[in-house]
């Protein structure tokens, strides 16, 4: 088993766990069962860096909603934006979940939709810039 298909399982088992908020010897057995039972695909090495990659950016997403979230309490955030990122070329399932989970993870993003042509339709919410007044 290499790296990808290791880290392919953590996944599906980690979504398992959350949707069943059960760890009991029973409902691991069965999550177990479940992520080595759903199909997987051939994977490469850029698809373990990729996957590294994404791990860090999920490390670092952690203060940065902590920090987001301050920013909306103390400051107002009043501007709504429609923005469309690309997903970058090749990219697995477990990856594209990932990226919505990271955008969707921080308090002023979220995924509206997932396009197959290869981009996120994201919700934004930003700081309304001062307009300067013309005299």
């Amino acid at each position: 088993m290499d790296a990808t298909s290791f880290f392919n399982i953590i996944l599906r088992l980690t979504i398992w766990f959350l949707l069943t908020a059960d760890l009991s010897p029973a409902n691991v057995i069965i999550g177990v069962s479940i992520a080595l039972l759903l199909p997987r695909s051939k994977t490469s090495l850029g698809a373990l860096k990729d996957w590294l990659r994404v791990l860090w950016k999920i490390l670092v997403a952690i203060p940065q909603a902590y920090i987001e979230a301050i920013q909306i309490m103390l400051r107002p955030h009043n501007e709504e934006v429609l923005v469309c990122p690309s997903v970058k070329p090749q990219r697995t399932p477990g990856l594209i979940f990932l990226d919505i989970f990271l955008i969707t993870f921080t308090p002023k993003t979220i995924v509206l939709r997932y396009h197959e042509g290869g981009w996120y339709e994201v919700h934004e919410v930003r700081r309304s810039r001062k307009r300067s007044r013309k005299r």
